[in-house]
C-alpha cells in the first residue's frame, strides 16, 4: 500500500528564529519518497516555512486521512502560549505575544493522528525548545499521541545571538539519502550519534530534560487490543456503521463507569464525531461536535481550553460541509450560540456563522 510522507520545517522570521529550520528541506527533498516512507511508493507534501497554523492543518488532517503508513518529518521550535501555556510549533509569523493565534498548536498534531490504526503513523522530530518550553518540559511529558511510533530530540534554546542547525533532522536525511533505509529505531540512534559528533554535545535520556542537555524522544508502539485499531481498520474497510457501533459500546461504558461528562466519555464521543466525518455525514458530526463543547462548557472547561477550541472549530468545519438548508440552518443557530461563548483563534468565526445564517435565511424567504 503506498505511504504518505509530510515534511514540516517552520521557524519564525526575524529575531525570534531559534533553528534555521527550512535548511533540512532541500536534503530530505532529495530523498526518494520510498525511502522517506519506507513503503514500494509514497505521496510526499512538504510545508517549507508556512504561514497559517490553518494551512498546516487542512494538509495535516488531508495527509492523516490517507490510507497506508504516514511518516511525519517536523523541523522547527516551540513556544508556549501566554494564555493556557501549552506548546506551539512556530510559524513564520510567529512571536512571543502571537503564539496563539499564529503557530501550531501541538495538540492539534496528536489529535489529527489519534484515529489512525495503531503503528501506522511515525513522527520523527528535531525541535528546539525556547527558555519558557525548555522549563515546562521538566515537569509535563511532550505528548504526540498514543499510537504514533515517536522519535527526535528537543534541544534547549542556543545560545544567545545565534541561530541552532537541525543536526538532528540532517542526519537522517544524510542517512536516507545513500538510499537504504534501516529500521526506525536504528535510523533513530544513527541520526542522534551524527548530531552528536556533529555539535559535540550529548543528549540526555528519554523523560525530564536536564540542564543542557536534549530530550531524547524514542517512543516505538502501542499496547495491541486498542479498539482504536479496530476503529481504523473498520474505517479503512469502508464499515462505517460497524465502526460506530464499536465507538458507541466504549462511550456507553465510560459512561457509566466514569460519568457522561468524563474525559473518558468525551473521548469515545469525539471519537464517533470523527467517524461521523469519515463517513461522509457532515450532520451527525457537527451535530456530534457541538455535543461535545456544550458537555465540556458545562462541566466547566474554560471557553478558551483546547478541546472546547477544537470541539467548536470541528463542529464549524463540518458545518460548512451541510448541503441541506433547513439543515444548515438548524445547526447553524446552534453552532452560533456555541461560539457566542468560544470564539476560536479564527479571527471573524461568529460573524461568519452569522453571514451564513443571513444567507440561508434569506434564500428560505418567499419571493
Amino acid at each position: 500500500m503506498p505511504g504518505t510522507v509530510l515534511l514540516l520545517a517552520a521557524s519564525p522570521v526575524g529575531r525570534g528564529r531559534l533553528v534555521d529550520a527550512a535548511s533540512v528541506l532541500p536534503v530530505l527533498a532529495a530523498v526518494p519518497p520510498p525511502v522517506l516512507s519506507g513503503t514500494d511508493t509514497a505521496n510526499v507534501v512538504e510545508l517549507a516555512d508556512p504561514l497559517e497554523p490553518q494551512a498546516v492543518l487542512t494538509r495535516l488532517r488531508a495527509a492523516a486521512a490517507a490510507p497506508g503508513p504516514l511518516t511525519v518529518y517536523v523541523t522547527g521550535q516551540l513556544h508556549l502560549d501566554r494564555r493556557q501555556r501549552l506548546p506551539h510549533l512556530a510559524l513564520a509569523r510567529t512571536t512571543p505575544a502571537t503564539v496563539r493565534y499564529t503557530a501550531l498548536p501541538w495538540q492539534w498534531i496528536r489529535e489529527e493522528l489519534r484515529l489512525r490504526p495503531a503503528g501506522a503513523t511515525t513522527l520523527l522530530l528535531d525541535l528546539h525548545a525556547d527558555r519558557e518550553t525548555w522549563e515546562w518540559l521538566r515537569a509535563h511529558p511532550f505528548d504526540s499521541g498514543r499510537n504514533n511510533a515517536v522519535y527526535g530530540r528537543i534541544a534547549p534554546p542556543p545560545v544567545r545571538r545565534t541561530v541552532a542547525v537541525p543536526t538532528y533532522m540532517r542526519g537522517v536525511a544524510t542517512i536516507l539519502r545513500s538510499g537504504h533505509r534501516p529500521p526506525t529505531d536504528r535510523l533513530h540512534q544513527q541520526a542522534l550519534a551524527r548530531a552528536g559528533a556533529e555539535s559535540g554535545g550529548g543528549a540526555g535520556a528519554a523523560g525530564a530534560p536536564g540542564a543542557g542537555t536534549e530530550l531524547v524522544l524514542a517512543a516505538p508502539g502501542p499496547v495491541p487490543g486498542d479498539p482504536h485499531a479496530a476503529i481504523a481498520a473498520a474505517v479503512q474497510a469502508g464499515r462505517h456503521d460497524d465502526a460506530d457501533a464499536l465507538a458507541a459500546r466504549h462511550e456507553q461504558a465510560a459512561g457509566r463507569m466514569h460519568g457522561p461528562a468524563s474525559e473518558d466519555a468525551l473521548h469515545w464521543t469525539e471519537v464517533r464525531a470523527d467517524l461521523a466525518m469519515f463517513a461522509g455525514d457532515p450532520v451527525r458530526s457537527c451535530r456530534t461536535w457541538l455535543t461535545v463543547a456544550e458537555a465540556r462548557l458545562g462541566a466547566g472547561q474554560a471557553p478558551d481550553a483546547p478541546a472546547v477550541e477544537a470541539a467548536v472549530d470541528r463542529a464549524h468545519h463540518q458545518w460548512g460541509r451541510v448541503g441541506d438548508p433547513s439543515r444548515a440552518r438548524e445547526l447553524g443557530i446552534l453552532l452560533a450560540r456555541v461560539r457566542g461563548r468560544v470564539p476560536g483563534r479564527r479571527e471573524g468565526a461568529l460573524d461568519h456563522v452569522r453571514r451564513e445564517l443571513e444567507r440561508l435565511r434569506a434564500q428560505q424567504a418567499p419571493v
